[in-house]
């Protein structure tokens, strides 16, 4: 819950850095602070991270994405928001040279991961899932559905069409339970079980690393 919290931070801080500190006139803030709704994150912690981002002796956080290539030829893209890119990269090189993998360069790994939209939204009574993911094709969605385990509507677009739909959910009085931008596969590859185990404990170092917020690969 404390990594958590403090990726939530990071990212509010950099949101409301970039944006704004009103969430009404700052979308991606608004989004944020739902978000950290959902993962019950106090709301003094919320307040403290838009705060941080107009005090003038704040770490000035940056969003910084590496990409690699992990044991066994499985891709990697490393999401961090820092304020020292020469520390976070020398700690992302040493995770990757202990475990078996190597930083490239970026935009390597474009051509195998789509940027994504993903969309969490509270059911209404009396909802047509299919009419409701007509009305959102026009605004960019390419995936509408029902989450089997708590009957949530999740929606899946293009990067690019954050803004549109978010809009589209708002003006429609959805609520929006969760936000995030994902980077997905478009080739996945298998591995033993033995293999799968080499590239966990790198991903799972990677994850301790305070600079790291999400992390992507192409492991099935």
């Amino acid at each position: 819950m404390a990594k958590t919290f403090t990726r939530l931070g990071k990212e509010i801080t950099m949101a409301a850095k970039a944006g704004g500190a009103d969430p009404s006139g700052n979308a991606k803030l608004r989004l944020l602070i739902q978000n950290a709704r959902s993962e019950n994150m106090p709301k003094e912690n919320v307040e403290r991270a838009i705060k941080r981002a107009f005090e003038k002796d704040t770490s000035d956080y940056k969003e910084v994405v590496y990409e690699a290539y992990g044991p066994n030829g499985i891709a990697l893209v490393i999401e961090t928001a820092t304020d020292n890119h020469m520390r976070t990269v020398a700690n992302i090189r040493s995770y990757l040279n202990k475990f078996g993998g190597t930083l490239g360069t970026s935009g390597m790994l474009d051509f195998l991961f789509e940027r994504k939209s993903r969309f969490v939204i509270a059911p209404k009574d009396g909802l047509d899932i299919e009419e409701l993911e007509l009305e959102l094709i026009d605004f960019g969605a390419e995936e509408v559905f029902e989450d089997e385990e708590d009957k949530n509507i999740v929606i899946y677009a293009d990067f690019q069409s954050f803004g549109p739909i978010q809009k589209y959910l708002e003006d429609n009085g959805y609520e929006i339970k969760e936000f995030k931008f994902e980077r997905i596969p478009n080739d996945l590859k298998e591995l033993t079980d033995e293999q799968r185990e080499e590239v966990d404990k790198l991903i799972e170092r990677i994850e301790e690393d305070d600079d790291v917020t999400n992390i992507f690969h192409n492991m099935a």
